[in-house]
């Protein structure tokens, strides 16, 4: 019996081994020295000390202030019309025929296309006078806009690109979830008198809760991580108007070579990213309703 035990052991580790060394080399590893060098003060400068010196400084520097609120911002911009427009296409593409085909795969081929060349594409069409929108625009009477070299404009360019390129991949969600909501119960409703907005409001939203519950934490990761277009495109700028959390991260060590403020902008930019989805995941989870 204990030999047994023991080779069941034996060969639990002999698997589990491989996948073990790897987590422990590229996960844990990575994510205790990020820790650790958050409170190493003073290692460009030679001569290290332990402490919260790094965390005060980033605090106290302006533009970091500026891009948590840019986040903020860009998070608002991106999640909330993203969300709405992927489940009003959802609805309006439920019912499986060719011309919804067509205008799913429409609507997904965002999708297909990487952040970058994304980026470099929209780059052209925001050109200031000589762009492909700024041509229309002019037709329309408009005056020339430099999208992206106006500070007041080109965060809302970037929250602009990113909902045209997220929309379609939350949409394949909701389908799914669409396709496990009963049918009967939004016929039911139907012949009772209810309303369009009434069967979406009291059927089809409740148990769309399990679906919510799984795209809204991919929505908040997504505005944290996503970033290949500002640097592609505007680099933070103009004044800091697009500078995000994980482009300043970015700037601190690869730019400014000051991996404890870098470190510690990584720890408090994944603390509140927890905190927002953990709480996010508590109040989607009283409105879950799972059909059986």
């Amino acid at each position: 019996m204990k030999s047994r035990r023991r080779a069941c052991i034996v060969g639990a580790v002999v698997l589990l081994g491989p996948s073990l060394i790897f987590l422990s080399a590229f996960t844990y590893w990575p994510v205790f020295r990020v820790f650790n060098e958050s409170f190493l003060v003073g290692r460009f400068a030679g001569e290290s000390t332990f402490g919260f010196g790094n965390y005060l400084r980033l605090f106290a520097d302006p533009h970091f202030s500026r891009a948590a609120w840019n986040n903020l911002v860009y998070a608002a911009g991106t999640i909330i019309p993203s969300l709405v427009l992927a489940l009003a296409l959802a609805l309006a593409l439920r019912e499986t025929n060719r011309f919804n085909a067509l205008l799913r795969t429409l609507v997904v081929m965002p999708l297909l296309i990487p952040l970058v060349a994304a980026a470099a594409l929209f780059s052209f069409i925001l050109l200031p006078g000589d762009g492909l929108l700024d041509f229309y625009l002019h037709k329309l009477g408009i005056g020339m806009v430099n999208w992206l070299g106006d500070p007041d404009t080109a965060l809302g360019a970037v929250i602009a690109i990113t909902v045209w390129k997220n929309t379609g991949y939350y949409m394949l969600f909701f389908l799914a979830g669409l396709a496990g909501v009963p049918q009967d119960l939004i016929d039911a409703a139907r012949i009772d008198g209810a309303g369009a907005w009434r069967r979406v409001r009291s059927i089809v939203l409740p148990l769309l809760g399990p679906t919510f519950g799984f795209v809204v934490p991919i929505t908040l990761l997504n505005a944290l991580t996503q970033v290949d277009h500002v640097v592609t495109m505007t680099q933070g700028g103009p004044s800091d108007a697009t500078n995000l959390l994980l482009y300043y991260i970015y700037q601190q060590a690869a730019q400014n070579y000051d991996t404890g403020l870098a470190s510690a902008a990584t720890v408090v930019s994944v603390a509140a990213l927890l905190a927002v989805t953990v709480i996010s995941f508590r109040v989607l989870e009283r409105g879950v309703h799972y059909e059986s």
